[in-house]
């Protein structure tokens, strides 16, 4: 990913922020200034909670070139707690263990790297959240 790019997107990516419809309060990630549900603008940011459930996942085992030393993975789609559905890697839980509909939470970790002195690129990943210590 280009350097200009990445910039571009630290706040979407690091902190979850997306936008809130002024007609209609939908919440939409990623941000995209209209509405998706009445059509309207949307430009007010909104701070994500980061917390959602899986809606869906399956793991990767043959990586695409650039994220082999990341397999096998897990990729989830999570349902946001405030609706919006993202896409994103599962960390910090075996392979295997996640189920529908798990309670999961934001985490920022490495996406990718360019090489051993190329840059490294951050953003948002999710885990299982712990409930009472489980």
């Amino acid at each position: 990913m280009e350097i200009s790019r990445n910039w571009r997107l630290q706040k979407q990516r690091y902190g979850l922020i997306g936008e809130v419809c002024d007609t209609c309060e939908h919440k939409i990630f990623p941000p995209r200034d209209i509405c998706p549900h009445c059509a309207e603008t949307a430009k007010q940011q909104y701070q994500f909670s980061g917390t959602g459930k899986v809606y869906s996942y399956t793991t990767v085992y043959d990586a695409p070139k650039g994220f082999e030393e990341f397999a096998p993975y897990t990729i989830a789609i999570v349902e946001l707690a405030e609706g919006p559905r993202v896409t994103a890697q599962i960390t910090d839980c075996d392979n295997g263990t996640l189920k529908i509909g798990q309670v999961v939470e934001m985490v920022t970790r490495i996406l990718s790297k360019d090489g051993d002195r190329g840059p490294i690129t951050y953003g948002y990943k999710f885990r299982p959240l712990l409930v009472n210590g489980e």
